[in-house]
Formats: C-alpha cells, structure tokens, sequence
C-alpha cells in the first residue's frame, strides 16, 4: 500500500507499568474515542500478574502463589504477563480499516509469524485455539475485547521471560499446554530487538502508518483527533 494511502496510528511505548492501570486506561481511551480519534497501539512489558478472562474458568489457576491475579474484561481464559513479555495493545477503529474480528485476529497472529520468521523461526496458527505456535508450544497468545467496533487488550509475545509462571496455571485453558519464547527459540536475548520488528509487521498487516509518541497519561488518556484534510479545511 503506497505510504501516503496508509491511515496514522500512534505508538506509545509504556515501558514496564503494573497491569491493572493500563488496562483501565484502555477502557477509558476506548470509551472517549469517537470516529474521528487517531489509532493508537501501546507497547508495554507488564508486572508479574495472572489474568482471567470473562468466561474463564478459576480452576485453570492451579498454584498462583504471590503473584497476584485479576478477573478482566478481555476473551479467553488465564494466561501470565511478566517482564520480558512484549504485550502489544491496539487501539483500532474496526469499522474504519474495514475489518472483522476474525480477520483482525488472523492478521495480528501473522505480524507475529512474520516476525518470528525474521530469526529464521517457523511458526503457525492452531484452528480454534488462537495465538502462535513453534513446535506446538505456544509463543504468544491473543485476549481481546471490542467495544462499539473498537479494539482494546490484544497479543501477548514471549520475548525473552522467565516461564516458570505459566507452569502455576493451565495456559489458556489448556492443561499440559507448553509454553516457549523467542530465546528459547534461538532469538535476540532483548525485547528491545523484536519490538520494532514486530510494530512494523503489524503496521504491514493494518496499512498503518506508525507515529512515535510519548507515553499516554495512564489517569487520563485522551483520544488525538485527526488534522482536518485540506478540502475541509477549504470547505
């Protein structure tokens, strides 16, 4: 897609941040928003935290110990978020990129096989259960949630972390699921090295254009309204 067709989306890197205020922040974002908002995707390394999704099931939290977890409003059932983890959310206006859920799924799990495959990593999708595999352990997993035909939650991408968590619950819902990470894997030892890498492939997927922006006011994030074009402004 020629560049100056590609609809902007902001990106704002959160560093590492407790989960619970960014996901009201999203809520919050998603609620104020309106057609004329500029998308935005938060790039952001999580706390440790367990997380439940609407529909899931207590007992697939096996032996959390200290780490504490939350019931949240995303799909899916319990997965673990913890340093080292790449949790990607965006912040998209469906009905305006002209996508449906299953295809926004679909695109987001290939922006993260096609940057797996950039370290010579194959990996795939599984029917009916989804995120990525390598060797049918799971590298990142997708909980989303939309709201007036608008994205928020998403991918979860296991850089380089300690797994040792996803061994207190059954990943996903899934008992015996095996978890891996991209430096398990063979890949950089550095988040840092995938994050652009992995923007990118997302920007590919979605026909965005990507602009850096600081982080967003956790207690009051804002929606940025698009520039009026030039024939309205003329108008």
């Amino acid at each position: 897609m020629d560049a100056l067709a590609r609809r902007t989306a902001i990106v704002r890197d959160l560093g590492r941040q407790p989960y619970e205020p960014v996901w009201r922040a999203m809520q919050r974002f998603t609620d104020l928003r309106d057609g004329d908002s500029i998308d935005e995707i938060w790039v952001v390394e999580h706390d440790p935290v367990f997380t439940l999704g609407q529909a899931g099931k207590p007992e697939h939290v096996l032996m959390p110990g200290d780490i504490p977890v939350l019931h949240v409003d995303r799909g899916g059932q319990v997965t673990y978020h913890g340093p080292g983890q790449i949790v990607v959310y965006p912040l998209l206006d469906l009905k305006r990129l002209k996508t449906g859920v299953r295809d926004y799924v679909c695109r987001i799990e290939q922006a993260v096989i096609d940057t797996l495959a950039e370290w010579n990593i194959h990996a795939a999708r599984r029917d009916g259960a989804p995120g990525v595999y390598v060797n049918d352990a799971k590298v990142a997993a997708l909980g989303i949630r939309v709201r007036r035909g608008c994205t928020f939650h998403g991918l979860a991408f296991n850089a380089a972390m300690d797994l040792e968590p996803f061994g207190r619950i059954n990943p996903c819902g899934y008992a015996g699921l095996q978890v891996t990470s991209m430096l398990d894997l063979g890949g950089p030892s550095s988040p840092d090295a995938v994050k652009p890498v992995l923007l990118d492939a997302m920007a590919a997927q979605f026909g965005l254009a990507l602009q850096a922006a600081p982080p967003p006011d956790l207690a009051d994030p804002r929606p940025v309204a698009a520039a009026p074009s030039p024939s309205t402004q003329a108008a």
